[in-house]
């Protein structure tokens, strides 16, 4: 929740619950999108 904060601010803009839910589902699937395309494929060493 800290990250999504930081990167959308701090509260939610549209006043119904429903839009609330909405807009909280938007800025997850966004996060993910961005935190998807940053994973670096990682290879243990030995």
């Amino acid at each position: 929740m800290y990250r999504v904060k930081q990167l959308f601010g701090g509260h939610l803009t549209l006043w119904g619950y429903d839009a609330q839910v909405g807009e909280a589902m938007a800025m997850i699937c966004a996060l993910n999108k961005m935190t998807r395309a940053d994973i670096q494929e990682s290879v243990r060493i030995t």
